[in-house]
């Protein structure tokens, strides 16, 4: 019995115990795979590599980098005229003039919006003059800045509603503060103090929000 099933074995083993057509069949598979593992091979062998840690390396410089840019800017305007509530506000980059007038309660009815640009996009230090209607400023523009490039406000030629956008800064001490440069040109800030009803305890209020420059 061992016999016959090796020799049967051995029978079925032999490319003529195959048909004609299974025979090219199996040729063809074998063509294929050798031609696949052929150049596959060939080209892993010749592919330049890069380091696995340098791969990471730019995955994490990539990925900060996203990061970064997608992270939002805080900037601070300071908003005065003819709106509700004048005074300092945290906006982000991008925002616009609208944006910081909403933040500040609104526009009165006094404001006069044709000389605004409520689309104008906003920088860290804007100051925005909101004008009103038939007032006189030193130029017709769309965020009237008081004439200081870090958005302070110039003691001594900004208007009274500017000053009294300031804390603790009212309409009567506004007043004050103008019939005293008449005279006398504010040389610092801390000349304000000489202006009564200025203190120590208002000095420091609005001393981070002036110039004299």
């Amino acid at each position: 019995m061992t016999l016959v099933i090796t020799k049967g074995f051995d029978r079925r083993m032999d490319m003529d115990f195959f048909t004609k057509k299974e025979q090219i069949a199996i040729l063809s598979i074998a063509i294929i795979l050798l031609a696949y593992f052929g150049i596959g091979g060939y080209i892993r062998k010749n592919q330049p590599t890069q380091p696995l840690a340098l791969i990471q390396s730019e995955t994490s410089v990539k990925y900060d980098e996203k990061e970064e840019s997608e992270e939002p800017s805080l900037i601070m305007v300071h908003i005065s005229g003819q709106v509700y509530y004048p005074g300092i506000y945290e906006l982000i980059s991008g925002d616009r003039v609208k944006d910081a007038v909403d933040l500040a309660g609104g526009l009165t009815k006094s404001a006069d919006i044709d000389r605004i640009n409520l689309a104008k996009k906003l920088k860290d230090e804007d100051k925005i003059y909101i004008p009103a209607i038939g007032e006189e400023v030193s130029q017709n523009i769309e965020a009237i800045n008081t004439g200081s490039d870090n958005g302070l406000i110039n003691i001594n030629t900004c208007s009274k509603e500017e000053l009294d956008s300031l804390p603790g800064i009212g309409s009567v001490i506004a007043d004050r503060i103008i019939e005293y440069r008449k005279s006398s040109r504010f040389e610092s800030i801390d000349d304000i103090r000489n202006v009564s009803g200025i203190g120590d305890a208002k000095f420091n209020d609005i001393k981070d929000l002036i110039t004299v420059d």
